[in-house]
């Protein structure tokens, strides 16, 4: 992403206006860039925007060559009231792959560390998982993919979260999930930026990087009939990963299927698989968080 402002043309939603605007850090010095959060009333840094602004600050520091995966862990919760200082350590650069490790750092305290590696384009052996059998997007009806009387059914804090102007369209596909019965620790949704966004590569890894953070760690609480979304729940993300397998458009619809294979100690352990629409996997994240019931 250059230092221009990548803004889609004739951007209708304010909400991927501004989040392609906070993707677009301000660089101070060489291996030195500074970002900003939306003001948008939340009393912490989403952890999805440090990600993606991570990535870009990494990115800008690495030529001819694509991001693969990155390692990331929260070591504090960021405010939106400050900016983001990103500092970027020039690991390696190797004739196949090159090594990032970025520093957010905020009030002189590190909030969050990364470790992100690229690689050239190179052929090499093929296979990846088939795309589970959902209902395309189309199918899933309404506001968030849900059928207004749906909605409507929903526990309040529920539907506020999917009737609010966001930057990442979201139609789940198990919208029953919501309705507290205990289930098996599965979900799938749909995710695509609102509108077109620039042909830059890095700006669909960063957004991808932004929108796998939103609905993870919540699989975890499936099991028990919970949500993130429960007063009673605090929950937030410990570490994240991500892995880019095959190029990808943000703005196109994306399958993320996701499944959480363990909890225990106050944690939660998801996985998910991002799946183009026809049936490309073109992404694998994997998130631990803390779910503490805290009874109030």
């Amino acid at each position: 992403m250059s230092g221009q402002k990548q803004t889609p043309a004739h951007a209708k939603s304010a909400a991927l206006a501004d989040l392609v605007s906070i993707l677009d850090l301000e660089q101070l010095e060489r291996n030195l860039f500074r970002g900003r959060s939306p003001q948008t009333g939340w009393q912490r840094v989403f952890g999805g925007q440090v990600i993606g602004q991570a990535l870009v600050a990494a990115c800008r520091t690495v030529e001819d060559r694509q991001p693969h995966s990155l390692h990331a862990y929260f070591l504090l919760p960021g405010s939106p009231e400050t900016p983001i200082i990103y500092e970027v350590d020039r690991m390696r650069d190797g004739r196949s792959f090159t090594t990032r490790r970025v520093t957010a750092i905020q009030n002189g305290q590190p909030i969050f560390t990364m470790a992100a590696s690229f690689q050239i384009a190179e052929p090499g052996f093929e296979h990846a998982a088939e795309m589970p059998d959902v209902p395309m997007p189309e199918e899933l009806a309404g506001t968030g993919g849900f059928a207004p009387e749906t909605l409507a059914k929903m526990p309040e804090t529920v539907r506020r979260y999917f009737e609010r102007e966001r930057p990442i369209d979201l139609r789940p596909v198990e919208f029953e999930r919501y309705d507290g019965t205990p289930r098996p620790p599965r979900f799938h949704v749909w995710i695509k930026a609102k509108e077109p966004l620039p042909d830059d590569p890095v700006i669909h890894n960063c957004v991808l990087a932004y929108a796998s953070d939103l609905t993870l760690l919540d699989s975890a609480l499936i099991a028990h009939g919970r949500t993130v979304f429960d007063r009673a729940i605090r929950a937030a993300s410990l570490d994240h990963a991500l892995w880019l397998h095959r190029p990808f458009r943000a703005d196109e619809w994306l399958l993320y299927a996701q499944d959480s294979p363990n909890a225990g100690g106050a944690r939660g352990f998801s996985r998910g698989a991002i799946y183009t629409r026809d049936g490309r996997l073109v992404a694998s994240v994997a998130q631990e968080g803390l779910i503490r019931d805290t009874g109030a």
